[in-house]
């Protein structure tokens, strides 16, 4: 994947830009507030059409004014491609990939393919389990983009079931008899959540078993002297589900009165975690802020390489400032384990020793408003 041009206009601090990307890496550098991170998060929404950071679309909008267009014009397993993108500050933008709609994110299957390496990355580590289910879900997308449909539909299913749980606790909580009507729909949604969360279960477990061995293994190299590496695997990883040792359907009848009486669902995917050991402890309460911070780039290194070998060509990499988050070692370990391809990273310091630069481009001061980062 190579990103050659990239137009912005209203985009965060940006009322117009224009960057041009060659291949290898490009260096935006510039003091903090000058708005590197948001062409990161432009380039980004080209291919997931959602903010990295997690912002909603409002905030994307420069201030004062009604939409944002973000544009990227590049070429894919030798196919031009071109992803033009409207932000609303208030509503639904639109998007089209080679002039064509786009109505999901599935659809950007053939369009800009990314990994986005952060310092907030950390959170993967010692953060809670949602942050873990939504990297994991998102690694799904790029590696088949039809779990886009299944992601979907598991929020849908979970917002409709919840919205009829909270209904009958408020009618009782299942302390009086059910109506018929409520408990035939209940049984309904029921259904609807075995089917789809049985099967995106089933595709987490296979994938955590298939990027614990990569995450090892980066892990290994990018490991600086202070991290011990016993002689057994240093990293593992597993897929916590208690509901899928006896399947859904069971484990939502166990559940059934406390879901009545408190109105949540409580049984599914949407409530799993994906567990993080280093040489045997969870690396969540027991593991030191350079070894969480080297798991959390090893996580990112093991996907990013899965997607190359699913695509049979690189994603665009976007490296914002993590550099400045290692130590000298951790930082030449980590140039020497960056896969080869494109590359844009985004440094408030030095460009990092060792690194064959394509492109510095120093970055001053854009607009007004103090939204740049």
């Amino acid at each position: 994947m190579q990103l050659r041009q990239l137009w912005l206009s209203d985009f965060r601090n940006y009322p117009s830009f224009e960057l041009h990307l060659p291949p290898g890496l490009t260096v935006l550098g510039g003091a903090n507030g000058e708005g590197k991170t948001n062409l990161l998060e432009a380039v980004a929404y080209l291919a997931t059409l959602a903010s990295f950071r997690g912002a909603p679309n409002e905030a994307l909008v420069r201030d004062g004014c009604s939409r944002a267009v973000v544009r990227g014009l590049g070429e894919r397993s030798g196919r031009e491609i071109l992803v033009e993108a409207e932000v609303l500050a208030t509503g639904r933008g639109r998007a089209t990939l080679n002039r064509q709609p786009v109505r999901r994110t599935a659809d950007l299957a053939d369009g800009v393919a990314c990994s986005v390496f952060s310092p907030d990355d950390i959170d993967l580590v010692k953060g809670g389990p949602a942050g873990r289910r939504r990297m994991l879900d998102e690694l799904l997308v790029h590696l088949h983009p039809r779990a886009d449909v299944q992601r979907r539909d598991l929020e849908r299913i979970l917002r409709q079931r919840t919205a009829l749980l909270r209904q009958m606790a408020a009618g009782g909580g299942g302390r009086g008899p059910l109506r018929p009507d409520t408990t035939t729909t209940l049984a309904v949604w029921d259904a609807k959540l075995v089917e789809v969360g049985e099967a995106v279960g089933a595709a987490r477990a296979e994938l955590v078993t298939g990027l614990g061995p990569g995450v090892d293994a980066a892990y290994r190299a990018l490991s600086g002297p202070d991290d011990p590496i016993p002689s057994t695997s240093a990293v593992a990883l597993a897929y916590d589900a208690p509901w899928r040792a006896g399947g859904l359907e069971r484990a939502l009848a166990a559940v059934r009165a406390d879901e009545l009486r408190r109105g949540v669902c409580l049984a599914g995917p949407h409530r799993d975690d994906l567990v993080i050991t280093l040489a045997g402890m969870p690396a969540r309460t027991h593991s030191s802020q350079g070894e969480q911070r080297s798991l959390a780039l090893a996580l990112r290194l093991a996907a990013h390489r899965m997607v190359t070998d699913r695509l049979g060509e690189p994603p665009l990499l976007l490296l914002d400032d993590v550099f400045s988050e290692l130590d000298a070692t951790r930082r030449s370990a980590l140039l020497v384990e960056l896969p080869p391809g494109q590359a844009v990273l985004t440094t408030t310091g030095p460009v990092p020793e060792g690194a064959e630069v394509a492109q510095l481009l120093p970055l001053a001061r854009v607009g007004a408003g103090g939204d740049g980062r």
